[in-house]
This record gives structure tokens, sequence and C-alpha cells, in this order.
């Protein structure tokens, strides 16, 4: 199982993020010093996926040029010898094959999927979701790609929330039957919180394979009216070709502001420079016990 190819949906409205992406993409807002889109395509190469493939839609076509030269800005760095700077903007926009389609009308994360099936063909595949970010020793989508080639089989990446939240995302029902990965049996998109099957709820990272595609195409419009990728899913668990991995490694919902806004906070302590300003500056701001 060659796995080169990931989808990542960006042409959503973002409205979790409004007023902030009324004009700028939910996926171009920075989390440190950069968007949130890089970290996720990142993270794709990382685990060796070369071929990145945009859902995308007409008014977010400043996701795609992020990825490309600025020759303009490129100048202006070499001519004011800022020569790290201008290896760093270069690196950008050479770090991946950037590949678009357009979502016409968003119907869902299911029909984003559906629609770089021309361009996905009939092999493997990743799909990341630009709203989770996850940070760890190993990229999040190779902890599952690792999975995928081994037992041939679609995978897909899960956590454990609290009770209370089940009812914001697809929860699985399924065994595990190594540590940390499960069969899955079962998959409901956005339960009833008294009527979820497990608190194992899905993040935004999985490996499809081709199959997925003939599931989309005869699923109805479910939750929120959109066609869900969680009812295609069930088709492959059905036929048994469905895994899950607990995921590894430190996850932020880039769409909630509090997380977003930690994340924030997370990456600018890495940093030397910045830590101690940025410490004291918390500190200031933070009640006294």
């Amino acid at each position: 199982m060659d796995i080169r190819k990931v989808v990542i949906p960006v042409a959503g409205w973002g409205t979790r993020s409004l007023p902030a992406t009324k004009n700028i993409p939910k996926e171009m807002l920075p989390i440190y010093k950069k968007p949130v889109v890089q970290y996720v395509v990142e993270e794709a190469i990382q685990t060796g996926l070369s071929d990145v493939i945009f859902v995308n839609n007409q008014n977010k076509k400043i996701i795609e040029d992020h990825f490309d030269y600025n020759l303009v800005l490129e100048e202006l760095l070499r001519r004011k010898g800022k020569t790290e700077l201008l290896e760093e903007v270069r690196g950008v926009a050479e770090m991946a094959n950037i590949i678009s389609v357009r979502q016409k009308v968003q119907k869902g994360l299911g029909h984003a999927v559906l629609c770089a099936r021309e361009i996905v063909k009939d092999e493997a595949f990743g799909v990341m979701v630009g709203d989770d970010l996850i940070f760890g020793m190993e990229p999040g989508i190779k902890q599952l790609v690792d999975v995928a080639k081994a037992e041939k089989k679609a995978v897909i990446g899960v956590v454990e929330v609290p009770r209370n939240k089940v009812d914001r995302y697809g929860i699985i029902e399924g065994e595990e039957y190594e540590s940390g990965l499960f069969r899955v049996n079962n998959l409901v998109e956005k339960p009833a919180i008294e009527d979820a099957p497990s608190q194992m709820a899905i993040v935004g990272r999985y490996v499809l394979i081709p199959e997925i595609f003939d599931h989309l195409e005869h699923v109805k419009p479910g939750v929120g009216g959109e066609i869900q990728l969680t009812d295609a899913l069930q088709g492959l668990a059905s036929d048994g070709k469905l895994l899950a991995v607990r995921m590894a490694g430190r996850r932020f919902d880039a769409g909630d502001w509090a997380e977003y806004l930690t994340a924030n906070i997370y990456f600018a302590l890495q940093d030397e420079q910045l830590r101690d300003g940025l410490v004291k500056n918390l500190l200031e701001l933070l009640p006294c016990k």
C-alpha cells in the first residue's frame, strides 16, 4: 500500500471562528508564526505524503498562494540581506506538490473528499482536517499510515473525550484488540449524549482506501443536511475494512477559541527569546490565588 496523496478540505466557511474569519480563511489564522494550514501540510510532509490536494472554494485562493513563491517579497528580503527569512519563505513554497480542486457547493466533509476522487483515483490516501492540530514525537497522520500499510485497511484517528462532549463528534463502537488499536463495527455522527456507543471520538486524521468513494456516492445527507464522511465510513466498517488508532500527542482544536489561543501560547513557550517575557506577562494577567 503506497500512500503518497493527502486530501485537505479547506472550503468551509469557518463559522466557529467568526468574526475573525469574515475575510480571512480560518486555515490562515496564525498560530505563533505560521498559519494553521502550514502545520497540517508540514505534518503530511514529515510522514512522506508528497502530493497535497486542497479541496477549496473560489474565495480562499490565498491558501494556495501561501504555498507559492512571492517574488516581490523574496527580492525585498534579498536586497535587505535577510537570508534566513528568505530561505524560510522559499521553503514554504517548495515543501509540497500542491494540487487544488473546487468544492463548488459546501455539502460537508464527505462531499469534499468525494470532490478529490479524480485526482486520488485508485490509490489509498490520507485526509487531514485543518481544525485538528496534533503534535508529538510522531506526526499524527503517520500513526495511521503505519497501521494502514501493515493491515491493508482504512484507518481513522480517535481520542477519548468527556461524556458531555460526545455530541460534538463522530463516535465509534468497536473492540480494542491491541493496545490503542480498534476494529470498528459502528460509527455515529454527533449522537445524543445518552445514545453514544463510547467516548472514542473521531478526530481529523484518516487514511482511506478507494472503496470509500463508492460509499460516498450513495450516502444520503445526514446530520446538518450534509454528506457526512462518518456515514460513508460505516460502509467500510460493515465490510470489516476499518480500524481506529488511539492517537498519541498533544491535540488542539483550532476552531475552539480557548484551544486556539492555548496553541499560540504552547508554541511561543518553545521560543527561548519569547519565553521569559511571555511567562512574565501571563503571570501579570492571571489572578492571584
